[in-house]
């Protein structure tokens, strides 16, 4: 069995990742690197959903996928893409605010239910 400490694998805070966030996380690992969070996750919690995200990803790269840019590396830390950005919406470029009437619409106010004369 390897001994192979967390914060040793290709994925930073691997062990607190679900499962469908790590497909993203995996496209720049290469072989050697998924092989090695494979064995990691058979020796400790066995996801059966982390478990089918590294096999498939692997089979791809064993079909000739190559590793793509994904999400965090390894090397930034969680919750820092490293962008200096963020949202591209501020308030100076967001839309102004529809606040609709609640009831009907102005030239024609709603009238409630009760008022009908029969």
């Amino acid at each position: 069995m390897n001994d192979r400490r967390s914060d040793e694998l290709p994925l930073a805070d691997y062990d607190r990742l679900a499962a469908g966030d790590l497909g993203h996380r995996i496209r720049s690992l290469g072989t050697e690197e998924l092989e090695t969070l494979l064995r990691y996750e058979r020796e400790h919690a066995r996801r059966a959903g982390a478990l089918q995200v590294l096999t498939a990803r692997l089979e791809q790269l064993k079909r000739g996928a190559t590793p793509s840019p994904g999400g965090e590396s390894a090397t930034t830390p969680p919750g820092d893409s490293g962008a200096s950005g963020g949202s591209p919406v501020s308030p100076q470029t967001a839309a102004e605010p529809v606040h609709p009437p609640p009831h009907g619409t102005p030239a024609q106010p709603a009238k409630p239910k009760g008022d009908a004369m029969g």
